[in-house]
This record gives structure tokens, C-alpha cells and sequence, in this order.
């Protein structure tokens, strides 16, 4: 029968089960989040998976191997704080009030921790975590995009000295509370302006946003996603 206690030990084939257990639960949860065209996806979510594992292991080495005598969880312990400078990366401030890539920022952090969890041979733990975040992360996104009561919508414009206009005939077209936001064009198109609109609202009609784009002087119109 097959001795499960030996890929708890220390030893240079538990080593390797760590380092590609790593690679697999970090590519599981990387897929998800690249299907969704995050900027954190297959790669980047292998990457630190694998190197989250390797501080747990490093640890273990020092301690097991050298005979260091020292915290064999100080090196891995970082990790949980550090990995935050990447994940704050992927969090963007949209029209003042909307914030997006939090979802990929946490599964940022909770890939690192699934990292440290593999390199201690903490296995069921790291496998039942990466399980819970494959399966909630889109099943609860589905869940809270039929509750949204915002949408955001870009549209451009090619006439500036319009704007005022546009904006006056989009938030009577609209019939709901409505922020709006100049930004600078997208398309980067001399003359043109970018508006950003934050719509109190599930989601827009299409003929509305046929509508919208009719308007003279909108240039083209985009309904963006929160999630």
C-alpha cells in the first residue's frame, strides 16, 4: 500500500511534487481569470504560485537541511504581505467611484497562499482552496452581475465644443441618474473627448444605446463591464 506519509517528509521527489503541484493550482486559477482577459492570468498566477512555494520550501531547506535553527515560516510569512505590491497593480480607480480588479487582486493573494500552503505539504488544504476559487469566483460573479445596479458606459465624441450638448441629450435619454466623466479619448484622435457615464441601472437597452450612438456628434459608444 502506498505510504501517503512520504510526500509529507522532505525529500527531493516531495520536493518536485511541491514545485509542479504549485504550477498545476496556479495555472487552474490563472485560466479562469485569463478567459476573462485579466491582466493577471495563466502566467502570472503560475509564477507566483511557484515562487510562493519555493519561500515555504527554501524555509523548510534552511531548517531541515542546514541546520540553521532557525523560523522555517519567517521567509514564507512575507510572502502574505508582500504580494500585495502586485496584486494593488491590478486595481484601477474608474470615474472616481468605480473600482475594478479586485477579484484579480484577491486571487492574486490567495494564490500565494495556496504557493505557501503546497511547499509545506499542506495538500488538501491547497487543493480544496483552489477548488473554492475556481468554482465561486464565476459562479458568484454571475450571481452578482444579476444584482448590478450599475453599468458603465464609454462613449466618444468627435465634436469637444459638444459636449455639453451630448451629455444634456444623453441624460434624457436615459431617464435615470447618470455621473458623467470627461477623460481623455480612447482612440487618442485629435479634437475627440472621452465620456465616461456611470449609470444607476442593471443594464442598458439596446435601442437606447442604439439611440445613444445616434446622437449627432457620438463617434462610437462601448458598454464596459464591472467584474
Amino acid at each position: 500500500m502506498w505510504d501517503w506519509d512520504f510526500l509529507l517528509e522532505f525529500n527531493t521527489w516531495s520536493v518536485l511534487l511541491r514545485v509542479f503541484a504549485a504550477a498545476l493550482l496556479g495555472g487552474i486559477i490563472g485560466s479562469e481569470r485569463g478567459r476573462h482577459g485579466r491582466a493577471a492570468g495563466l502566467r502570472t498566477h503560475i509564477l507566483v504560485c511557484v515562487g510562493s512555494a519555493m519561500t515555504s520550501l527554501t524555509g523548510l531547506f534552511a531548517v531541515k537541511v542546514l541546520e540553521t535553527g532557525g523560523d522555517a515560516f519567517r521567509i514564507a510569512a512575507h510572502v502574505v504581505s508582500g504580494i500585495g505590491f502586485l496584486g494593488v497593480g491590478m486595481i484601477l480607480v474608474r470615474n472616481r467611484t468605480v473600482v475594478t480588479g479586485l477579484t484579480t487582486a484577491a486571487g492574486l493573494w490567495a494564490t500565494a497562499t495556496i504557493g505557501i500552503a503546497i511547499g509545506y505539504g499542506f495538500y488538501t488544504g491547497a487543493v480544496a482552496a483552489t477548488l473554492l476559487c475556481v468554482i465561486a469566483v464565476p459562479v458568484l460573479g454571475h450571481f452578482e452581475e444579476k444584482r448590478k445596479t450599475i453599468t458603465n458606459v464609454y462613449l466618444e465624441i468627435a465634436d469637444s465644443s459638444r459636449t455639453g450638448e451630448i451629455v444634456r441629450a444623453l441624460r434624457v435619454l436615459l431617464e435615470t441618474e447618470v455621473n458623467v466623466d470627461v477623460i481623455a479619448p480612447k482612440s487618442n484622435a485629435i479634437g475627440h473627448v472621452g465620456i465616461l457615464l456611470l449609470v444607476k441601472t442593471y443594464m442598458i437597452p439596446e435601442e437606447k444605446l442604439k439611440a445613444m450612438e445616434a446622437i449627432e456628434g457620438v463617434d462610437y459608444i462601448v458598454e464596459e463591464c464591472n467584474a
